[in-house]
């Protein structure tokens, strides 16, 4: 009779050790999952954190100031579209003269850049822009 004991003793301690195995591989699984969705939820609820801009401004023949400029999105998951962009002309002292808003109306997957260029009437003495991202909307 010790001899069944000590064999059913081996067998459950087998048995259980395999289970722990599996649990442990199925929590890896669920473990990315929900860093995938978190991933995807921060970055959907922050596109100002993964958008960056910048540009430089020359003035054409008729007198606008054409702003060329990329927008590059940094986030892994989440692509978006429609990025407003504050516009700020400064004067040659640093003096906020006026600002104005611009919606680029394309999209930028996720790691990738997008140029684009706008034209403006800016106001009399302005000398340097800058261009600082507003709001964007999650592409589907």
């Amino acid at each position: 009779m010790n001899w069944t004991k000590f064999l059913f003793c081996i067998i459950m301690f087998f048995a259980c050790a395999c289970n722990d195995k599996e649990k442990k591989q199925n929590g890896k699984a669920d473990t990315y999952e929900t860093s995938k969705i978190t991933i995807e939820e921060i970055e959907t609820k922050n596109p100002k954190k993964f958008l960056k801009v910048e540009g430089r401004d020359k003035h054409n023949l008729i007198g606008q100031t054409v702003v060329k400029g990329k927008i590059s999105n940094t986030a892994t998951v989440v692509g978006y579209k429609d990025v407003t962009i504050k516009i700020s002309f400064f004067s040659k002292t640093g003096t906020l003269l006026e600002e104005d808003e611009e919606t680029i109306y394309n999209e930028v997957k996720p790691g990738e850049t997008m140029e684009f260029k706008s034209k403006f009437y800016a106001p009399k003495g302005s000398s340097d822009v800058k261009l600082n991202i507003i709001n964007a909307k999650v592409s589907k």
